[in-house]
């Protein structure tokens, strides 16, 4: 049954994660209005329960907050910054993909024409929008997140990361960031263990147990990092460096593409040869630092 004391919310991009965003209010109750530029994609969403709006004016007037969900911040701008469309007095929460600076400018923009606004990344697929293994991340005035949090929550574990609106964005490469270093890592064991026969399925439980026991090091490597000292507890950097040359010549005595682990050891190079070879590894932050 429809809880029509809900607050109610408008859906503005109606592309895969738009509408998923959609159906998520929908299911928790909210009255959800709609707007797309094509307005066929809102059928479903309609036989549902959700409403059109004819015009984008119309639907940022329908409700007191309004999700935008486009393809780029110019997007944003060019749909919501038209003649006709008035932004003062809506609470505005892109979740449109960009990066910190298109963020802060995108806030500037709006608070000047008399919005508030939240800046946020959805780290989720849009079959999991609705469910607590959702990620949505939220940066911009606390007061503001905290007011429509409980309209929020319908989408998945939302998180209110800081004042500065372009921390969403940030977390968002970061996270892409570990994302594709563990991918690719595991591509790289992959490649070489299929010398030998065995099959990915085969490496994968192997690989997530290192992926887990490597991801128990980060709070003390953290540690490390934000006090600027990096005693060598477990392994000094020479030691690591010389197990890097080892995967490289693994790699390419195997006929492996050794790219990967030659960045690895290239930047350990460049930090011993600054003097950190008796440091731990959290050390190459200083590598990573680097313009």
């Amino acid at each position: 049954m429809t809880d029509r004391t809900a607050a109610p919310v408008t859906v503005i991009g109606l592309g895969l994660m738009g509408r998923a965003l959609a159906a998520a209010f929908l299911k928790a109750g909210h009255p959800t209005t709609v707007w797309n530029r094509t307005g066929s994609k809102a059928a479903d969403l309609v036989a549902d329960g959700a409403h059109l709006a004819p015009t984008i004016g119309d639907a940022l007037a329908a409700s007191p907050l309004t999700i935008v969900c486009l393809t780029d911040y110019r997007a944003v701008r060019q749909l919501l910054g038209a003649s006709d469309v008035t932004l003062d007095g809506t609470t505005l929460i892109n979740l449109t993909s960009g990066d910190s600076a298109q963020a802060r400018e995108a806030a500037r923009w709006a608070e000047q024409r008399g919005a508030r606004y939240l800046d946020g990344a959805i780290m989720a697929v849009p079959p999991v929008i609705g469910t607590a293994e959702a990620m949505i991340l939220h940066s911009g005035a606390q007061t503001d997140f905290e007011a429509h949090r409980p309209t929020l929550e319908a989408l998945g574990t939302v998180t209110h990361l800081g004042e500065d609106h372009g921390l969403a964005s940030l977390y968002d490469v970061a996270g892409l960031a570990m994302m594709w270093s563990v991918l690719n890592a595991w591509l790289q064991g992959t490649a070489m263990l299929r010398t030998a026969g065995v099959d990915a399925a085969t490496y994968a439980p192997f690989a997530r147990q290192m992926a887990a026991g490597v991801a128990e090091w980060l709070p003390g490597y953290a540690e490390q990092i934000d006090s600027g000292s990096f005693p060598a507890e477990v392994a000094a950097l020479e030691t690591d460096a010389r197990a890097m040359a080892h995967l490289v010549e693994e790699s390419e005595a195997l006929g492996v593409n050794a790219e990967l682990p030659k960045l690895f050891k290239a930047m350990a190079d460049r930090a011993i040869a600054a003097g950190h070879g008796g440091e731990q590894y959290p050390v190459l932050i200083e590598e990573f630092a680097r313009p």
